[in-house]
């Protein structure tokens, strides 16, 4: 009994210094990995990766969408029809607080005002580029210009002609953000179409939009 204490009296100092060096080490291991110059990067980023390019696309409520027609003799007439548009973007976040973005929609419209009959179909793509703030990355409100080429399809009582004119837009607007791949977008925007040359006169295509869309953020 005597021998069987004095074995494990012999024994509790080598177990605790067994038990001090595995701690130890791991701090040591704990203070290599805190001081790691691979550690400074920002772990969220590595983790997540930066998801600076995105898609989307958007609908358009075209408010007051204006087709208008100037006659040979010089007199004008203006008709204003709401309709509805779609489109999608594909854009890039150069920073935190301009992003540039490729957007092409498709529009249309046919009615009849004062015995004439209207209508048009119109392609355009634009480039836009867009200043924003980032609310803690909530919310996103921003401005943004644009400026393209358009594809205009015009007909007055039958007389089609088509063309290709510069096109421009200004635009305001929210992005929410809903989590971390998926925005959705608000906004209103005036655009300008151009115009198209009939036999009997000129027809020009503007709008004041509403427009609804979300966006799908990636990394490359």
């Amino acid at each position: 009994m005597k021998k069987t204490i004095c074995a494990l009296l012999c024994m509790a100092p080598i177990a605790a210094y067994a038990e001090y060096g595995t701690y130890s080490e791991y701090d040591y291991d704990m203070d290599l990995l805190a001081n790691c110059p691979a550690c400074e990067c920002n772990c969220a980023d590595a983790a997540s990766g930066k998801r600076d390019n995105y898609v989307g696309f958007r609908i358009y409520k075209n408010e007051h969408s204006t087709y208008s027609y100037t006659r040979s003799n010089g007199h004008k007439e203006k008709y204003s029809k709401d309709n509805f548009g779609f489109g999608s973007t594909v854009g890039n976040n150069l920073t935190e607080y301009l992003r540039v973005e490729y957007e092409t929609l498709y529009m249309g419209a046919q009615y009849t005002k004062n015995d004439k009959d209207f209508e048009y179909d119109i392609w355009a793509n634009m480039l836009n580029a867009y200043l924003l703030y980032d609310f803690d990355g909530a919310a996103a409100p921003y401005f943004g210009l644009g400026l393209g080429l358009t594809g205009i399809w015009g007909e007055v009582n039958g007389e089609l002609d088509n063309a290709f004119d510069m096109s421009y837009q200004a635009m305001v607007g929210v992005l929410f953000r809903l989590n971390a791949r998926i925005d959705l977008d608000v906004g209103f925007k005036y655009a300008n179409f151009g115009k198209v040359e009939h036999s009997r006169g000129v027809s020009k295509v503007d709008a004041t939009q509403l427009y609804i869309g979300a966006a799908y953020k990636f990394g490359l």
